[in-house]
């Protein structure tokens, strides 16, 4: 090769590089999935949204062991009229009761048995509360018990 060849050679290369680099291929997004939509945050994040937003907090109080929990979160959580109802009208939040801050709020709020529901105001009161696994039909009733409260 001679030093023009050469030379012809890098400058293609380099063009290369840089269109690669200058010009990513757009990323795939995945699908949005229907359900709840969870904030991930505290719960003092959670009540400062809330407050913003003119909310009540909904909390899932659960634990990885328990049946009705996962079924919940399987079934109904991702029941697109729940998500639509409870995304509209609740700062939605999941709360493992054995991690994190799961321990205090279970005894704070007096959770004994799970899944338990908390429905509270952007102070942290109580407005509603319900467990158990409850079908998307009546989820979205047990939403609107605790927005007329």
């Amino acid at each position: 090769m001679n030093k023009l060849t050469k030379i012809g050679s890098v400058i293609i290369i380099l063009v290369a590089i840089v269109a690669t680099c200058a010009f990513k291929p757009s990323e795939k997004k995945e699908p949005e999935l229907p359900g709840i939509k969870f904030f991930h945050g505290s719960l003092k994040e959670a009540k400062a949204k809330a407050k913003k937003e003119n909310k009540l907090i909904f909390i899932d109080c659960y634990t990885t062991w328990c049946g009705p929990c996962k079924s919940m979160a399987k079934k109904t959580f991702t029941d697109k009229e729940v998500g639509e109802y409870y995304n509209k009208n609740f700062i939605c939040l999941k709360m493992d009761m054995e991690s994190g801050e799961g321990p205090s709020m279970a005894s704070n709020y007096s959770v004994e048995a799970y899944p338990t529901y908390l429905f509270l105001d952007s102070k942290g009161e109580v407005k509603h509360r319900d467990l158990g696994y409850i079908d998307a039909t009546r989820f979205i009733e047990v939403g609107k018990t605790a927005l007329s409260k």
